[in-house]
Order: C-alpha cells, then sequence, then structure tokens
C-alpha cells in the first residue's frame, strides 16, 4: 500500500517540479562532492525515480549539471539585478543583502554552482564561465546606468577586471562564511560592498 501511495505521490509532480525536484538534488552531491565523483544513478535514487527517467530529463551527466549551474546562475541574476536610475551607493547594501539571504538559502547551489569551474570536463567549465560573465555584464550595465557614475566599459578598460575581481572576492568571501567564519551577514555585506566601492572608485 505504501508503495502504490508513493507511485501516486510521485505522478502528482508535474514535469517542471519533477525537473526542479531533480536539480535540488544534484546541486546537494555536486556541493558535496567534485564533478567527477558524482554518479547521475545516485541523483534517480535519492530523487525515487528511475534512471529511464532522470535521463529523459537529462540525457548526460554534462546536461544535467549544466542545468544546475544555469539555475543557479539564472537566481542569482534576478535576485541582484539593478534598479534603473538609482545610484549604486544606493542599492549596493540591500542588493547584497539580498544575495547573501540567497546564499544562506541555497547554500547547496551555490556551492555547486562555484565547483563548475574545478570540473575537468571543458563543456561544463564554459558554462560556468558563461554564467560568471552574464553576472559581470549584469554589474557593469548598473554601472553604466548609474545616475551618479555612469562609466562604461568603454571609458575606463580597467572596470572590468575590477567587477571580475570582485565577483572573485565575494565568492571567495560566502564560501568561507559557509564553511562557518564567524562573521554576521551584516558583516560580510559590508565588507563586500566597501571592496566594490574600492575597486571601482578613481
Amino acid at each position: 500500500m505504501a508503495g502504490k501511495q508513493g507511485e501516486r505521490a510521485r505522478r502528482r509532480l508535474s514535469t517542471e517540479e519533477r525537473r526542479e525536484q531533480l536539480l535540488t538534488v544534484g546541486a546537494g552531491l555536486f556541493s558535496e562532492s567534485p564533478y567527477d565523483d558524482v554518479w547521475i544513478e545516485r541523483v534517480a535514487e535519492i530523487a525515487g525515480v528511475s534512471r529511464g527517467l532522470l535521463y529523459h530529463y537529462f540525457p548526460t551527466k554534462r546536461d544535467f549539471f549544466a542545468a544546475v549551474v544555469e539555475r543557479e546562475s539564472g537566481r542569482m541574476l534576478r535576485m541582484t539585478a539593478a534598479v534603473p536610475g538609482v545610484p549604486v551607493r544606493e542599492q549596493l547594501s540591500a542588493g547584497l543583502d539580498t544575495f547573501l539571504g540567497y546564499v544562506e538559502e541555497h547554500a547547496h547551489g551555490f556551492r555547486a554552482f562555484h565547483r563548475a569551474d574545478a570540473a575537468g570536463d571543458q563543456a561544463v567549465r564554459k558554462v560556468y564561465r558563461q554564467a560568471l560573465a552574464a553576472q559581470e555584464r549584469q554589474i557593469l550595465a548598473a554601472l553604466a546606468a548609474d545616475p551618479e557614475l555612469g562609466w562604461a566599459p568603454e571609458d575606463r578598460p580597467e572596470l572590468r577586471i575590477a567587477v571580475r575581481g570582485w565577483l572573485a572576492f565575494t565568492t571567495a568571501v560566502c564560501l568561507e562564511w559557509l564553511r562557518g567564519a564567524e562573521l554576521t551577514r551584516a558583516q560580510v555585506r559590508d565588507l563586500c560592498a566597501r571592496a566594490l566601492l574600492g575597486a571601482i572608485t578613481p
């Protein structure tokens, strides 16, 4: 009886819900182990689905991991999008607070996303770097649209490198924070805010 009830519960999940469930399981596994050590069959086992169903959604392990990375990248971009017409200095703290809330709530996904760069698979690393490039473009666009700054990358060639360096810094700080660094969210937020303003200020 319990088995039949479990089967009915699984059938009740929509296609999108099932896909999200699989990606969540994958984010947890990829956050804890290197890419090469994660068996996609284990994802199916934890999710309680057949391997055939998992491969129906994601034909290869590379496709699956790329989907995990893309989902986390999309979340980060949506949560950190700047408000047009508002100076970056005014919205930086609130934006970072939102981002750090995401990091806490989706720690597995955040760690899995940043593990992608260490993967031996070049295609996986390409997906990760494309996602980082999207974050970089979003920040540069916010700086260019800032009514106080209005700095475009072509006006200050060093700006792109500064933003890229800041993203690496913020990632390192957040990963240390998740490992148990004795800092409050406010302290992490202020540290990252000062670092960005210091990096972009002439």
